[in-house]
């Protein structure tokens, strides 16, 4: 299969970044440490290109009623400007990848899922939108994304928007969505921004046409101050996410999974009117307590030794494989292993000592409640 490559490829490899495959994308796993560029987002500012995420616009007179039945949430609900995370499921409440919607209009919405699945959930979208009157359009090819995480990613941004904008970020809500002018090259050029990210810190996703990212991500970094940002990659990403107990689809999110399980049924709107495609499915297996008192259930696992856990570890209670990790690692800003992983509901509560199988040596977890880490704010 032929690599592909963002918008702002070449300018990853002019700050000597490390790649890595992605969802079939070579994207910058690091610039120089991983570590710095960890603490750098969790102390001032991390710079991201996400542009491998994909974006689905969809639009017409019934744009909202068919999310409605393509999605899990009740997209219907939403006001004009703000965001919601949501899934996508099969008709047996398999996740087929957990994403974001940003409601752009009435009648226009703009949804993206994650880089892996970009394909697959626009065709998903276009194949439910059959009888309905809408256009699902995939504008993944032709858009780049870009992030500015951290407790000053709003100072940074404000020097690239005119001083008469600057309460359209300030006074911007967490999943919520905004145009803004962007001072770009000399000339200034509208974008959408939104408060939304993936590290558990303030901080915006801006989406840019592919032909202007290079010079967006230039500007971002050329605004910032000695020591206020660095670029960061993906390795980064997933120990932020982590901390922040945010599930990664392929780790936590499976289609042999389902969202009860996942800590998720609030997302799933199942008193919504009309039908929805796994609604029959998610009922029953809510009805049979799956990730409450059935199976098993996404915990946070604390480690009280110095060794993490890493993905498909098995979980133990006293010499037993009560469960399975999903994703794990050393906590840079922690300073202790942090666990995801599926347990039996048995020992899903927080308090409950367990161990996990590092490679043939029980190592003592302690459940705790996710997130792991939260900024204060």
């Amino acid at each position: 299969m032929t690599e592909k490559h963002t918008a702002l490829y070449e300018e990853h490899k002019k700050l000597g970044a490390s790649f890595t495959d992605f969802g079939g994308w070579q994207m910058p796993l690091k610039y120089t440490s991983e570590l710095a560029e960890h603490h750098a987002v969790r102390k001032s500012a991390g710079l991201f290109d996400l542009s491998h995420m994909g974006e689905v616009w969809v639009t017409g007179p019934q744009a909202a009623e068919f999310l409605d039945y393509a999605l899990v949430g009740k997209i219907s609900a939403m006001a004009e400007g703000k965001a919601k995370y949501s899934l996508i499921c099969q008709e047996d409440g398999g996740i087929i990848d957990d994403l974001i919607v940003y409601r752009r209009g009435a009648d226009k919405f703009l949804v993206v899922p994650n880089a892996g699945n970009a394909f697959v959930v626009a065709a998903e979208l276009l194949q439910r939108a059959a009888g309905y009157d809408v256009l699902v359009e995939d504008a993944s090819s032709s858009t780049s994304l870009i992030a500015v995480q951290g407790p000053l990613a709003e100072a940074i941004l404000l020097r690239l928007v005119p001083a008469s904008q600057h309460s359209l970020v300030t006074d911007l809500k967490y999943y919520a969505a905004v145009e803004v002018t962007f001072l770009v090259a000399g000339s200034g050029q509208d974008l959408l921004l939104a408060r939304t990210g993936y590290t558990g810190e303030d901080g915006f996703e801006i989406f840019v046409p592919n032909e202007s990212a290079a010079a967006l991500w230039q500007a971002i970094s050329a605004v910032a101050e000695e020591g206020e940002l660095v670029p960061a990659g993906l390795a980064s990403r997933d120990s932020l996410r982590l901390e922040a107990g945010m599930p990664l689809y392929g780790n936590e999110l499976s289609r042999e999974g389902n969202p009860f399980a996942a800590g998720l049924g609030p997302v799933v709107a199942l008193s919504k009117e009309g039908d929805f495609v796994g609604k029959e499915a998610l009922a029953a297996l809510k009805a049979d307590g799956a990730g409450v008192s059935t199976g098993r259930k996404l915990v946070g696992l604390k480690g009280l030794g110095r060794r993490a856990g890493r993905s498909h570890y098995p979980v133990l209670k006293d010499g037993a494989v009560v469960g399975e990790v999903t994703s794990g690692q050393p906590s840079p800003t922690l300073g202790y292993p942090v666990v995801m992983a599926y347990v039996d509901v048995a020992y899903a509560e927080p308090g409950t000592t367990l161990d996990v199988d590092l490679r043939g040596k029980a190592e003592p977890f302690e459940v705790v409640a996710l997130p792991f880490y939260k900024r204060s704010r």
